[in-house]
């Protein structure tokens, strides 16, 4: 092995780890390997930016341009639907004639659109005719990725195997070459399936019932379990405050459904809804987080204030910490008990030019040159000095402290009562701090000052507690206590019923930015007044805190909001609404030159008259110039991650074939199976390709083990076509979620855990291979040629 072989084998672990982990993007990664392998010289300059203007690359893009202008000609969604409707309410029928129907649709659209465009279709057929869409969402989305086999234009990894051969001055494949061994794939598939697999797959998930109606969607998330009512008297500290201001939103976390005012309802309130006694609050939320926050009402306010935290400042260190531009902290959110864990410091204020901070810091921004005044040792302030997150550590005496910020207007001294309920309970426990932004500064327990603590330490009886904050903040506890709950919910219950209110179940689009961020994110309460009620995600339903929760892709989002609110959800590029209230107004007179512009494509590439990307750039730019679709929702379609990732990871499989690693895995390979003829050697390429794809993103590994397959084939005088074909059907992902968008994106509707692809996708992976080996050395002989 050279040193060339051992780097280019080191860079290829780095990136599989890298994908493994999702440590980092899978784009970002394709990047970075790009510039490495450059910087290496490994690939020349030229080359290692030759993936951008690749065939394959050019072709993807178009084809994701002309799937998008057949969704919004309306074409793919009548034939869906008009096809679906004839399945009846058998479901081994409708299984078959959903694959069938996605299958056909792929041979010409990315996998990825149609899943998302039969999406909603198929929930509600399925729901119409009381079928579990557990039983035919992932055979959709199946039958979406085996249909990607019909056509060279089927799926990336089929453009990159043919144009990775025609690299090696072999024939590449024709348009339909791959419905030589597709065809019957898809057909076996989707029998297996309808007939084995179907079996196999969840009858109903707990709470994933298929019933139609807001109120059966209430039932499958769980949410009558987290609804509970609540009653201002009167008087009420919370009167005269907005919903925003009384905490029950931010604070503790509920999201309010309905208020009552006499005889008048008010459904989803604004946050800025002024509270008034004798109001009805219909509530989401944990009602035990609601009781924990008001025990805290059973403190009593001291008057030491000032005095023991003279003494609290005279036993220890005070300075200032000067953000450093580009570093660590700026642009991050500052967290108290973060920034106490990582730097054993309490953060009591923050110097802007121009104002000082103390209290609502814990959404605060860091900006480079902000000063935060921390309190704690003497040793953990010195260690400051070390710090590359601050460019400026400057001590301050409690003389400086007192002038410059005048904490004493935000400090109070709060004791425990030995009757307490908080008495053996945490600061952590009951989430005081999370909730209000309070920071605990000491404890004083027995006349002792109390410094080092954590927020794990228990409470006694007796102890006093400094806390920084806002005392107003108190009565809004108090006013927590002062609420009524009411036992009888039932005349508040009925807004689903009498349809003042509805619920519509979305999932997010797999090219949707909001992926990775929060719910409060999306805001979706601000664009269109509508509330996220609920998070089905790997079997289990989420219903309270949900605006901090970090959204995934599979997630299944229940959504509600009044009828003409949620009709409005259809003009979101980042949902897919599952049971819309209104159908998407799609452009029906352009379905005609839409379906033409594909007949064009094909009989262009078909009769030779232009090569496979000519084509397709030439119908995607007609689709545009016909108004088909406008240039940004072209520039929308497509999937700029897929576009990168293939660039930056073509050069990888050109320094593999420079460097020689391909041939030394291909020599592995070979010693190993050789003895046992091409056939085996195929078997050998086609396992280690089908297994990549359970943790590797398909088309990164296409382009690791196309060259390794060449290669392959040229050791064995094997046609290459017949090893391309291979390398092709294997990375068909069919066992994991997470290997294919396709997957990922009916996981979440469908309640599927990981394990469900697993049993499904297994065998029928299994049934694919048989195939392929039995059908392979009958269109393209095991020989050379």
């Amino acid at each position: 092995m050279t040193l060339e072989i051992a780097l280019v084998l080191l860079l290829l672990a780095a990136a599989l780890v890298l994908f493994i982990t999702e440590w980092l993007r899978m784009d970002v990664v394709a990047l970075l390997m790009l510039c490495t392998l450059a910087l290496f010289g490994l690939v020349s300059p030229s080359e290692a930016v030759s993936g951008f203007s690749n065939p394959a690359v050019i072709t993807v893009w178009a084809m994701f341009i002309m799937s998008e202008g057949l969704t919004r000609a309306g074409i793919a969604d009548s034939i869906g639907r008009r096809v679906i409707r004839l399945s009846g309410s058998s479901e081994t029928r409708m299984i078959i004639v959903i694959m069938l129907v996605a299958g056909l649709l792929s041979a010409f659209m990315s996998n990825i659109g149609v899943v998302a465009l039969l999406l909603p279709v198929t929930v509600e057929a399925a729901r119409r005719c009381g079928i579990s869409p557990a039983k035919v969402l992932m055979p959709m989305a199946f039958g979406a990725m085996l249909g990607g086999l019909l056509t060279l234009i089927g799926t990336p990894p089929n453009l990159l195997v043919s144009i990775a051969l025609e690299k090696t001055n072999q024939p590449g494949f024709q348009l339909f070459d791959f419905a030589l061994i597709g065809l019957p794939i898809l057909v076996a598939g989707t029998l297996f399936v309808a007939f084995i697999g179907r079996h196999l797959l969840p009858a109903t998930d707990p709470g994933r019932a298929s019933l139609a109606g807001s109120r059966n969607l209430s039932d499958q998330y769980g949410l009558q379990e987290r609804i509970f009512a609540l009653r201002l008297p009167d008087p009420s500290l919370l009167s005269g405050r907005t919903l925003e201001e009384s905490g029950l939103i931010n604070t503790v976390g509920l999201m309010v459904i309905a208020l009552t005012r006499g005889k008048e309802t008010f459904t989803l309130p604004s946050r800025h809804t002024v509270l008034k006694a004798g109001d009805i609050v219909l509530a989401q939320g944990k009602f035990n987080r609601f009781e924990r926050l008001r025990s805290w009402n059973s403190l009593t306010i001291e008057r030491e204030a000032p005095m023991l935290h003279e003494k609290l400042l005279a036993a220890s260190g005070l300075a200032e910490l000067e953000v450093a531009a580009d570093g660590p902290l700026e642009d991050e959110v500052l967290e108290h008990h973060r920034f106490r864990e990582n730097y054993q410091l309490n953060v009591l204020a923050v110097k802007r030019p121009g104002q000082t901070l103390r209290t609502r810091l814990a959404d605060l921004s860091l900006a480079a040159g902000d000063k935060i005044l921390v309190q704690g040792s003497r040793t953990a302030l010195d260690a400051m000095q070390k710090q590359d997150a601050f460019t400026a550590v400057l001590p301050l005496s409690a003389d400086d402290v007192k002038r410059q910020y005048k904490l004493e207007e935000r400090l109070f001294v709060l004791g425990l009562p030995a009757d307490s309920p908080l008495v053996d309970s945490t600061f952590a426990d009951n989430r005081l701090g999370d909730a209000f932004d309070f920071r605990l500064l000491g404890l004083f327990r027995h006349g002792e000052i109390i410094q080092q603590f954590s927020s794990d330490d228990k409470l006694e009886a007796g102890d006093l507690l400094l806390i920084q904050g806002r005392e107003e903040d108190l009565d809004i506890l108090r006013g927590f206590k002062e609420l009524e709950r009411l036992d009888d919910m039932s005349p508040y219950l009925d807004l689903l019923a009498k349809g003042k209110l509805e619920l519509v179940e979305a999932t997010l689009h797999p090219r949707s930015k909001y992926i990775g961020q929060s719910v409060n994110a999306l805001q979706l309460d601000k664009r269109y007044k509508v509330e996220v009620a609920a998070i089905w995600r790997e079997g289990r339903s989420y219903r309270s805190a949900l605006g901090s929760m970090l959204l995934q892709a599979g997630d299944a989002l229940l959504i509600v909001g009044p009828r003409s609110r949620l009709a409005k959800l259809t003009d979101s590029e980042h949902l897919i609404v599952l049971n819309p209230v209104q159908v998407k107004p799609v452009n029906a007179s352009k379905a005609p030159l839409a379906a033409g512009l594909i007949g064009l494509m094909v009989l262009l590439i078909v009769t030779g008259l232009l090569p496979v990307y000519i084509a397709a750039i030439l119908a995607a730019t007609l689709m545009i110039a016909s108004r088909c679709l406008s240039m940004e929702q072209a520039y929308a379609a497509i999937d700029w991650r897929s576009i990168f990732l293939i660039a930056g990871m073509l050069p990888l499989g050109l320094a593999m074939q420079h460097s020689g690693a391909a041939a030394w895995l291909a020599n592995g390979v070979q010693s190993g199976l050789g003895q046992y003829g091409p056939l085996a050697v195929m078997a050998g390429l086609y396992l280690v390709t089908a297994l990549g794809t359970l943790v590797i993103p398909t088309v990164a590994l296409v382009l690791i083990m196309a060259p390794i397959g060449l290669l392959l084939s040229s050791a064995l005088g094997v046609n290459g076509q017949s090893a391309m074909m291979v390398v092709a059907i294997a990375a068909t992902s069919l066992a994991s979620p997470v290997s294919h968008a396709a997957n990922t994106l009916v996981m979440g509707p469908g309640g599927y855990r990981f394990v469900d692809y697993l049993k499904v996708g297994g065998p029928l992976s299994l049934l694919l291979f048989a195939i392929t080996m039995a059908l392979l050395p009958l269109f393209w002989p095991l020989t050379a040629g």
